[in-house]
């Protein structure tokens, strides 16, 4: 009898060590989670005093809703959150960008208005939002045109820096900021109409 306690106590340590070792591996996979793809371009911070320009383009009001598409740290709709008192939702892919994001919303107490998710902007309903912000390639704001189309009518989009072809923007801002260089801003409102369309029905 004493030997099959013993063994009996062997075999559930031994099973202890395995669930400890696997909840481990467990959280550090989850830790080290992967985005669900590569990311479409490096995260590249927007100056702060430019995002305070690309809102104040936008005419942001309480009453708007900011989609960030590509939200990085979190800085423009952490900032719509506090400045403007708007309620903001930032989408990126990378898990980190994500983690950033969150931190930067539980640092400003604005939880109670920003929302941060993981995911593809690309697969995303964008139709809640009133407000775009972007800061991607030419190519990748071509590529949200569908999504953009569906937005309700004065809903705004501001694109730091890159241009969106086929689609002529409503304003061009140029800004010099702190940093000394000189940043670009576009801004469009919908409902937004390919050029070429718009040459059709003249």
């Amino acid at each position: 009898m004493k030997r099959l306690w013993k063994c009996a106590v062997v075999l559930g340590v031994g099973l202890l060590m395995t669930a400890a070792v696997c909840s481990g591996l467990a959280a550090e996979e989850q830790s080290e989670k992967k985005p669900q793809r590569r990311p479409d371009v490096i995260f590249v911070p927007t100056p702060q005093d430019v995002v305070e320009k690309m809102l104040e383009l936008a005419e942001v009001t309480k009453d708007d809703v900011v989609y960030d598409l590509g939200c990085g740290d979190g800085r423009i709709v952490v900032t719509a959150a506090k400045k403007y008192g708007c309620k903001a939702v930032g989408i990126d892919i990378d898990p980190q960008r994500v983690k950033e994001s969150l931190e930067r919303v539980k640092k400003n107490k604005v939880e109670h208005l920003v929302t941060i998710k993981e995911g593809d902007i690309f697969q995303e309903d964008l139709t809640p939002a009133s407000v775009i912000t972007l800061y991607l390639l030419p190519s990748l704001n071509v590529k949200l045109i569908p999504q953009l189309q569906k937005l309700k009518p004065g809903s705004r989009i501001v694109s730091h820096s890159f241009d969106m072809e086929g689609v002529k923007p409503e304003k061009v801002v140029h800004y010099e900021a702190k940093d000394g260089i000189t940043h670009t801003i576009y801004l469009w409102r919908a409902p937004i109409k390919l050029e070429k369309e718009e040459k059709d029905e003249r």
